[in-house]
């Protein structure tokens, strides 16, 4: 059951991409409420980043709509969306690899313009969550490893408060200790009722974290639901997505 456009902060409607003369997306419908975590899931190739990319005008729809707190935002420009408190987590990260530390940090911080304007509660928060940060606080991003990247990019998102957060498998390839941070960072996020729309293939993570759950196949959307749902159907699991949560403790 799919939450109607009152509940919803993020909105798209019959969504169509092309990219060149591949037809990527077709008919998306998704509803991300307010407030909640909801899981994108699907196989590979499925659609889930494409859909984060139209979301984010990096790619354009081609047809529907694309709905963020009631306003039509597909036909915007990706920094005028971003501008809308949006954050964007994509798979490589968007770091600034010659930057240290605190520098994308500080970039990431629009409504800062120096390190003494940054809300020091806040960047404690991050330091606590990801401690190599604070160690690697002033070299540079690109000699962090593959882990301690993916949680500068997560920090970036976090670094002020934003209205809804955009991830793209922010798990892939990290170790479990660092997943469990990834995972406390985000249950930050939830606690302090920031909207996220969370791309996973680690099904531990999606159960940890999902509110609500769409599962993509052929860029479509063929499944929506509660998050704890889905995580008890072993045969629903199965079905959409070719494996079941029970293999993924």
């Amino acid at each position: 059951m799919s939450a109607g456009r009152a509940e919803a902060l993020l909105q798209l409607d019959g969504v169509h991409t092309h990219v060149g003369a591949y037809h990527i997306l077709h008919g998306v419908d998704l509803a991300v409420p307010r407030g909640e975590v909801t899981m994108l899931l699907g196989r590979n190739g499925a659609g889930k980043t494409s859909t984060l990319r139209t979301v984010m005008g990096l790619w354009r729809a081609s047809r529907g709509t694309v709905h963020f707190a009631g306003e039509a935002i597909q036909a915007l420009p990706t920094p005028e969306i971003a501008r809308r408190s949006i954050a964007y987590v994509p798979e490589s990260m968007g770091i600034f690899a010659d930057l240290s530390v605190r520098e994308n940090l500080l970039l990431a911080a629009r409504g800062a313009r120096s390190l003494a304007e940054l809300d020091t509660t806040r960047l404690e928060r991050l330091f606590e969550l990801f401690p190599a940060l604070k160690t690697f606080w002033v070299h540079p991003a690109g000699k962090l490893s593959g882990g301690q990247k993916q949680m500068l990019a997560i920090a970036r998102a976090m670094v002020e408060p934003r209205e809804l957060l955009l991830v793209d498998e922010p798990s892939k390839g990290l170790a479990p200790a660092i997943v469990a941070n990834l995972i406390a960072a985000l249950r930050d996020l939830k606690a302090s009722r920031t909207t996220v729309l969370l791309v996973e293939q680690n099904f531990a993570v999606a159960r940890a974290l999902g509110d609500t759950v769409a599962v993509m196949d052929d860029g479509r959307i063929v499944h929506r639901g509660r998050m704890d749902a889905l995580a008890a159907d072993e045969a629903l699991q199965q079905r959409l997505l070719g494996l079941s949560l029970a293999a993924h403790q």
